[in-house]
């Protein structure tokens, strides 16, 4: 995409086969199909290049967490009908397909995909179960769903949506994410609800220590149990927290571009990426929002790559590292290795020594 450009060594990166655990659906919409839903549901927008500017990070944008969120304010109001909703997550399937990703976990927020038009929460979770499983056949990209909810807004609609993810577990829904202000509001209220559904075999994500400090990737691990991280760059804040995520072995879901465009570090370079690793962390590479950061997972492997001078081995055992860390069993995890392994050794044997 555009936030990084592209050149020959990109392509590189964008050909190996790769695996993502942490990328939201309202985070994933096409320009093209922005512009499309205008024209056909009569919705006025800035022409061009303000309307881009409302939905993706610019590089003279400030980057903070205040602008990174305003695009989805934007974004929100694009969710007009059924047949968008289907189409969203049909492309989120098909551009992980572009990127060989040979297994994704995506992430969607069915709360945000109903409100403008008053959707019913059940419907929407079959729009998208039900476009991300004929996606993931016509594309060839095995994929499971997290449902999120925000930890800023009422528990009682959080019940709503871990009912219906319950619900959905023959369909494809394998976890359950707390995502939200975690400056202004703690994940305790959510507890229960967690428990519960972790309980009936729906694993855990929880948002911690990106916008917020070390102290909240601990209470997500020793009080709401998590299964995996999201973020979490801030764990090095405190070695006392990253010694027990070592010892709990806990996966980061990592998103190196997402937290430089969002202001939690304040350059690329300044990222923890490194020091997460080499402390022993279980670390994973994702892309949180491809569209509004304007980049792919590959773009990510890149720019370890290139700013980080990280070898081209280091991939495959990240890569590995995903795969074990995601909300799959243990025979599903076997096969998915194999399938990699032989995926990556085709791609080095063409592309690198070809």
């Amino acid at each position: 995409m555009g936030w990084y450009g592209s050149n020959k060594e990109s392509k590189i990166f964008q050909t190996m086969p790769k695996i993502e655990l942490h990328r939201h659906l309202e985070g994933s919409l096409r320009m093209d199909t922005l512009l499309d839903v205008a024209r056909n549901h009569g919705l006025t927008i800035p022409v061009e290049p303000t309307f881009r500017k409302m939905v993706q990070v610019q590089s003279n944008d400030p980057l903070t967490f205040e602008n990174f969120l305003s695009k989805f304010q934007t974004l929100r109001l694009f969710y007009k009908s059924p047949d968008v909703i289907r189409k969203v997550a049909r492309d989120a399937i098909q551009d992980a397909a572009l990127d060989h990703i040979q297994y994704l976990e995506l992430r969607f927020t069915p709360v945000a995909l109903s409100r403008v038009e008053g959707f019913d929460l059940r419907s929407v979770m079959e729009w998208v179960t039900e476009s991300v499983a004929l996606a993931s056949q016509e594309f060839n990209v095995k994929t499971n769903l997290i449902v999120s909810v925000n930890r800023h807004e009422p528990i009682e609609l959080a019940e709503q949506v871990l009912s219906l993810a319950l619900d959905f577990r023959t369909r494809g829904i394998v976890g359950v994410d707390l995502a939200g202000n975690e400056v202004q509001f703690s994940a305790l209220p959510f507890w229960s609800l967690f428990h519960n559904v972790q309980k009936e075999g729906l694993k855990i994500s929880i948002h911690a220590g990106e916008w917020s400090g070390s102290e909240n990737v601990r209470q997500a691990i020793e009080e709401m149990d998590a299964d995996r991280i999201g973020h979490g760059v801030r764990v090095m804040e405190d070695e006392s927290v990253v010694r027990l995520a070592v010892k709990r072995q806990i996966p980061f879901e990592v998103c190196v571009t997402s937290n430089y465009q969002s202001g939690v570090v304040s350059s690329l370079r300044g990222h923890p990426i490194l020091r997460m690793i080499d402390s022993g962390l279980f670390v994973t590479i994702n892309t949180d929002d491809p569209s509004i950061s304007q980049i792919t997972l590959g773009d990510e492997f890149h720019l370890l790559y290139n700013e980080f001078q990280q070898p081209l081995e280091r991939f495959y055992k990240l890569s590995m590292a995903s795969i074990n860390a995601a909300f799959l069993n243990e025979d599903e995890k076997s096969n998915l290795r194999e399938h990699f392994r032989l995926a990556y050794q085709e791609w080095n044997k063409t592309v690198i020594n070809g």
